[in-house]
C-alpha cells in the first residue's frame, strides 16, 4: 500500500471516530480526585520539661480567669435575708471586791455592820445596799461611810423582812480608787444577834459604761 492510499483510509478513520465524553470526564475526574502524593507522617515533637511546665502554667492561668469570672458574676438572690451585725461586747467593769464584817465594836444591844469596799480603778456610779435581816427588836439607829456624806443619796427603808440601807452616789461625782466602808447601825435584843441572814448587793459602773456587780452575806 502506497503512501497516499495510507493517508487516505487514516483521515477516513479519524473522520469517523465519535470519542465517549462521559468516559474521557470520568477519567479526568478520577485524576483530580487521586492525592498527587502519599503523605508521610510528620514526626511527634519531643516534649521537653520546659514545654510541659509553659503548658501548665497557662492550664492554671486559664482555670483561675475561669474561676474569678464566676466568682465577680455570682450574685446572692434578692430575697436572700442578710445576716445581722454582730453586737459589739460590752465594756468590762471596774475591779473590785467586797468584804463584810460586824464591826468589833458592837455590844450586847447594838450592832455596826460593816461592808469593805476597794476598788483599784476610778468609779462614777455606784449603788451599795446592806439588808439587815429584820429579826426581833430590830431598829435602825443610823448608818456611816468614809466618803464625804455630800457625793451620795442614803435612805433607809423598812420593809417586812429586812431594813434596807442604800447609798446612791450623786450624778458627776467619782469614787477614786482604795478601800472604802459602809456601815448600816441598829439596836438589837440584849445578846449575840445571828447575822447569817444579813447580805449585801454593790453595783460599780466605770467612766466607759463597764458594770461590775458584787453580792454576798454576812455569814
Amino acid at each position: 500500500m502506497d503512501d497516499t492510499r495510507l493517508h487516505h483510509e487514516l483521515r477516513e478513520a479519524a473522520l469517523a471516530h465519535r470519542p465517549d465524553r462521559a468516559r474521557i470526564l470520568a477519567r479526568v475526574e478520577r485524576g483530580l480526585a487521586a492525592p498527587a502524593f502519599e503523605a508521610r507522617p510528620r514526626p511527634r515533637a519531643r516534649w521537653t520539661v520546659r514545654r510541659w511546665a509553659a503548658v501548665a502554667a497557662v492550664t492554671a492561668a486559664v482555670a483561675g480567669a475561669v474561676g474569678l469570672a464566676g466568682t465577680m458574676t455570682a450574685t446572692a438572690p434578692p430575697d436572700r435575708p442578710t445576716t445581722p451585725a454582730t453586737a459589739p461586747l460590752p465594756a468590762p467593769g471596774p475591779a473590785a471586791r467586797a468584804t463584810a464584817t460586824i464591826n468589833p465594836g458592837s455590844n450586847r444591844w447594838w450592832a455596826q455592820s460593816d461592808l469593805g469596799v476597794t476598788t483599784g480603778s476610778p468609779v462614777t456610779g455606784l449603788v451599795v445596799e446592806l439588808r439587815i435581816a429584820r429579826t426581833a427588836g430590830v431598829v435602825s439607829t443610823g448608818h456611816w461611810r468614809t466618803r464625804p456624806a455630800g457625793d451620795f443619796t442614803v435612805t433607809v427603808t423598812e420593809e417586812p423582812g429586812a431594813l434596807v440601807y442604800r447609798w446612791t452616789l450623786k450624778e458627776g461625782r467619782a469614787l477614786p480608787p482604795g478601800p472604802h466602808v459602809f456601815a448600816a447601825q441598829y439596836n438589837h435584843p440584849e445578846g449575840v444577834r445571828d447575822a447569817s441572814s444579813d447580805t449585801y448587793g454593790v453595783t460599780l459602773t466605770a467612766p466607759d459604761g463597764g458594770r461590775t456587780t458584787l453580792r454576798g452575806d454576812f455569814g
